[in-house]
């Protein structure tokens, strides 16, 4: 009997993981600031940059939820070029290279280390303008207007 529940629940949390990295794939990001800015260039798209703690910010986690992974973003989401820069507490979640990299990028363009924050920036990548934080109601209204100036 212990077996069977145990086969369930494996069964039941590898459902549940794949389920979610489908969600995930359907955003192309990047994670690297220089490469967006040539791809916009190329595109002449604006660029969203994301700073995400993924692994410890409960804000970013339901603004990843709420706002990036929700229909109504995945149908914008073409219309710009999506980077992510994330700054997890775990050491295993991205390689050394990359949280060196991603340092620099929050060194120049989060220097308050808030998060989460997402900042538009031109195809020079220059900011045009920046929201952080998330609502504790979660609430994604200010988000949609915020990149929707930008998708005009």
């Amino acid at each position: 009997m212990k077996k069977f529940v145990f086969i369930l629940l494996v069964a039941f949390t590898t459902i549940g993981f794949s389920q979610q990295d489908e969600r995930d794939t359907n955003l192309s990001w990047i994670t690297n600031v220089e490469e967006a800015v040539k791809i916009s260039t190329e595109e002449e798209k604006p660029i969203l940059l994301y700073f995400t703690g993924s692994d410890w910010c409960a804000p970013c986690k339901m603004l990843k939820e709420d706002f990036f992974e929700s229909e109504a973003f995945q149908q914008r989401a073409n219309d710009m070029v999506l980077v992510l820069i994330d700054y997890p507490r775990r050491m295993d979640v991205i390689s050394t290279e990359q949280l060196n990299y991603n340092k620099t990028i929050i060194a120049k363009y989060n220097k308050e280390r808030t998060f989460p924050k997402v900042l538009m920036l031109d195809s020079k990548g220059k900011e045009l303008d920046r929201i952080s934080g998330y609502s504790p109601l979660r609430d994604t209204k200010n988000h949609f207007d915020f990149i929707d100036q930008y998708l005009k």
